[in-house]
């Protein structure tokens, strides 16, 4: 982890930005301690979730979150799945030739179960809400005329959770590194109002404050940061670069490195070479078209939600080349939506359950702010398109005739 860019190649636009995975798992890691202490958990709950906390990036390939869909459309997995995977003994992550050289090193099950923690419970709190929702309602209780679940749920919602510890660390690191302020949140409030009910992770009212800055710094680091147009469009030439690589490189990217991948990549030589030498001496394309959200017609709107899925997007990517005649290497189509939610989840998601008198409301009904966070789109754009300069005119051209049919 300590291999992996923290924020992808966000550092081609905010140069301070060059920390790691293995930096974030350890602030994850002394935050979910903190909770861990603030909510008395006895020693077998705090262990576990603090090896979850350690681990929960474990499955990341290169560059974070870059490279995320790719994954998602060639092996149905995301970096959930395969830190899993890994946790659970299924995958390895070192390579037969590393193994040559520093031996036969134990596995994460191995190491687990020698410290006295089930890898087997770790396994499930690092995985992906997504699928951990369904809820049996033959476990649903009454108590004081209010229902609720009868499970226990608070470990798991430290780790993925409304107010979990790695949303609080990456907000907070983030935006030190980048130097944008809107990552600022008030940490040891959220810490000190934290409490579980009825098994799941809540907040008491006297944090409504806090949580609602945690809402809005995420929401803004997502606009400056994360979906940052240029940002954006270095990640989607390094997802061109691996899409027309070698498809063995795809199937191991668990096992590659920021560097390692950069190198092999550039070794292949053709576009993916090309595209990675460009990222290399920041050569970057340029948008040339875009759609405003805020200038969507309904019209257009039905068109471009054709383009939500993968492998559509791909085609117009291509059909975009054809008629302004440049190559398919040279043409980028984003659709930021579906990325987003395969890779924070939590984004729409602010009703963050706040206790009041022995009951749970929703944040939404103490905060007119909340309601409104959940209606905001973090970007600016329904549909980009970026090409070399050398392109800007032919490109421009094409995408508003493929993308709108004029």
């Amino acid at each position: 982890m300590h291999g992996v860019h923290q924020l992808g190649l966000a550092h081609l636009v905010f140069p301070g930005s060059n920390h790691t995975r293995l930096e974030h798992s350890l602030g994850t890691y002394h935050i979910a301690s903190m909770m861990a202490e603030s909510l008395r958990l006895n020693d077998e709950e705090r262990n576990e979730v603090l090896a979850a906390a350690l681990l929960h990036d474990v499955g990341h390939p290169p560059f974070s979150h870059t490279l995320e869909e790719v994954m998602m459309d060639r092996l149905g997995v995301d970096h959930v799945d395969l830190g899993r995977s890994m946790i659970a003994g299924e995958l390895r992550c070192i390579t037969p030739g590393d193994r040559r050289i520093l031996g036969d090193i134990e596995s994460i099950p191995s190491v687990l179960r020698e410290a006295g923690i089930s890898p087997e419970s770790v396994a499930e709190l690092v995985t992906s809400p997504r699928a951990s929702q369904a809820r049996s309602q033959s476990s649903l209780d009454v108590e004081e005329g209010q229902a609720h679940f009868g499970q226990k749920n608070y470990l798991h919602q430290i780790i993925h959770g409304p107010v979990d510890a790695d949303q609080m660390d990456y907000l907070l690191r983030d935006a030190h590194y980048t130097g944008v302020a809107h990552g600022t949140i008030d940490l040891d409030r959220l810490i000190q109002t934290i409490d579980v009910h009825h098994g799941d992770l809540v907040v008491d009212k006297g944090g409504v404050t806090a949580v609602e800055g945690l809402l809005v710094a995420r929401a803004l680091m997502y606009t400056s940061v994360y979906f940052h147009k240029t940002v954006r469009i270095a990640e989607l030439m390094l997802c061109k670069a691996v899409e027309m690589s070698d498809v063995s490189l795809i199937k191991g990217l668990h096992m590659e490195t920021d560097g390692s991948l950069s190198e092999k990549l550039i070794a292949q030589g053709g576009y993916p070479g090309k595209i990675m030498t460009q990222l290399k001496y920041r050569e970057l394309y340029k948008r040339v078209f875009s759609v405003p959200i805020v200038d969507l017609k309904d019209e257009d709107l039905e068109r471009l939600l054709e383009l939500k899925d993968y492998k559509a997007r791909k085609e117009k990517e291509a059909e975009i080349a054809a008629r302004a005649g440049v190559h398919p290497s040279e043409v980028i189509l984003d659709m930021p939506e579906r990325e987003l939610l395969i890779s924070e989840p939590r984004i729409g998601k602010t009703d963050v359950p706040i206790l009041e008198d022995g009951r749970v409301r929703p944040l939404s009904r103490y905060s007119p702010l909340a309601k409104a966070l959940q209606s905001r789109s973090v970007f600016d754009w329904a549909a980009m398109v970026a090409t070399p300069d050398r392109n800007r005119a032919e490109v421009a051209r094409a995408a508003q005739k493929v993308l709108f049919k004029t």
